[in-house]
């Protein structure tokens, strides 16, 4: 498939220069010691009264080309591992919200370990999801327990590649653990991790936090599955140009990656961002702008030019309720990120300028991404695909609805959408007049009224339970009640 460019070669090239020329002249302000340390130890120029990290343009060039070509996510079970880019696009739920409109009462609050379990199983059934990025947060989860309560209910109700951060290094090393017993020990876990992990050790502008990277470093010196997003926001973390903003990420995403490559040579790693535009007129948050699928799009070509997979946060809306806006928000943008060749696109099920999950949202943005890939696939051209002979056989005045060709290829060809109204406008009035929320809402009631395949035996659960005292049930609930 051929992608839209937005940038041409030669403007590919200078955006790459300025990067290094801001790494090398600017630098990056980077908190945690033992980072500067490694940026020290393979060639850079640190201040460590400051923290400053200056990048020679050539140690960049050096470390940013052995990071590799593919990204996997692992899941529990292994039919459902996606390698980026040859499996993509993988569709990705947004993540780490606070907050749920509750599905019965419709009324927003505070998230739980339930919550997720139910999320779990939804996008466990939801073919348009690859990656289950923990929705939310847990607020019932118990003192020392923030992160257990999160990753035990996704990782029993879904067995796709679950996805998600931890706030401190003793939360990660309880994560490790409770995978390892997933796995049946630590060289099970370490030959084939099922728990993906995700952090923003980039802080906008050219600044590296403490945890977050101390986590990263981590992860990466030990092999397992580690990727960074960077988040520039123009006109308060970067200039108000796409073109600054896109060089500020640009050299955020180079910072990150050649630390990696200096920690642990070889390191998969994803051109992920979050690249956003400030609503200048009240200072808002606008992650559903246009400008996202933008930044995002000429970030894809960046990356094809670094040789690396690319996407990032580029489904989500600002909207409050399942509506037009939250629809064309996330439609807009995830279409182009396609377009221009991104294959992780982080979508599905989030409000409110990611501050809450909605699960009819899910369902709608389940179908928003079966769309996405069909339009990734493009037209399939082929010598087959011509039809010629078929065309010759059905000549001139007939019809190809009964026809086999037609009938072994209608459901492969053409997206069929369960929520989207294709029929007549009577049979839409006889049925009540449903919204799309209507029906997303009846759909997601009507998965998680079903048994959940993908919970783990019980023998395994009392092991994790034994060793974590006092855990959250982590159990998927009908949404009635």
């Amino acid at each position: 498939m051929r992608f839209v460019e937005l940038l041409t070669e030669a403007e590919v090239r200078r955006t790459h220069e300025a990067s290094l020329e801001v790494l090398e002249t600017v630098g990056v302000l980077a908190h945690f010691a033992p980072a500067r340390e490694v940026f020290k130890k393979h060639g850079c120029t640190v201040d460590d009264e400051t923290g400053l990290v200056r990048f020679p343009a050539e140690v960049v060039e050096k470390y940013r080309r052995m990071a590799p070509p593919s990204f996997t996510f692992r899941g529990r079970d292994p039919q459902y591992d996606r390698t980026i880019p040859d499996d993509g696009p993988i569709v990705v739920t947004g993540s780490s919200a606070p907050n749920v409109v509750d599905p019965v009462t419709g009324v927003e609050r505070r998230a739980t370990s339930t919550d997720i379990a139910n999320i779990a199983h939804l996008i466990n059934e939801l073919p348009g999801f690859d990656v289950f990025s923990i929705s939310t947060l847990a607020d019932d989860a118990p003192e020392g327990q923030f992160s257990l309560s999160r990753f035990y209910p996704a990782l029993k109700n879904c067995l796709k590649p679950v996805r998600s951060n931890t706030p401190n290094m003793d939360d990660l090393r309880q994560v490790i653990e409770l995978g390892e017993l997933i796995a049946g020990g630590k060289e099970a876990y370490a030959a084939r991790p099922c728990i993906n992990h995700h952090y923003c050790p980039m802080v906008s502008p050219l600044t590296m936090d403490v945890d977050s990277t101390e986590a990263v470093m981590w992860l990466t010196e030990r092999g397992l599955p580690v990727y960074t997003t960077v988040v520039p926001n123009a006109g308060l973390t970067s200039p108000m140009t796409l073109m600054g903003t896109l060089v500020v990420g640009n050299a955020e995403f180079l910072a990150i990656t050649v630390f990696q490559q200096m920690v642990k040579e070889g390191t998969p790693v994803i051109y992920a961002s979050l690249p956003t535009v400030a609503d200048m007129r009240t200072g808002a948050y606008a992650p559903g702008a246009i400008e996202t699928g933008i930044l995002l799009a000429a970030q894809a070509q960046l990356a094809h030019f670094y040789g690396v997979p690319s996407g990032g946060y580029i489904g989500l809306t600002n909207s409050h309720s399942n509506d037009a806006q939250s629809g064309f928000e996330t439609g807009m943008n995830t279409v182009l990120g396609v377009s221009a060749g991104a294959t992780l696109l982080n979508m599905g099920g989030l409000f409110s300028s990611l501050m809450a999950f909605d699960f009819a949202k899910a369902v709608v943005d389940n179908e928003i991404a079966l769309m996405d890939k069909r339009a990734y696939r493009g037209l399939e051209f082929s010598e087959e695909n011509l039809a010629l002979d078929e065309i010759a056989a059905v000549g001139p005045g007939g019809s190809y609805m009964s026809r086999k060709h037609t009938k072994s290829r209608m459901k492969t060809t053409a997206v069929l959408p369960k929520l989207a109204a294709r029929d007549m406008r009577q049979q839409w009035e006889d049925a009540g007049r449903p919204t799309i929320n209507d029906r997303a809402l009846a759909e997601a009631r009507r998965i998680l009224s079903q048994p959940n395949e993908a919970v783990w035996d019980a023998e395994l659960d009392a092991k994790i339970r034994e060793h974590f005292a006092g855990l959250v049930a982590g159990d998927a609930t009908p949404l009635e009640g």
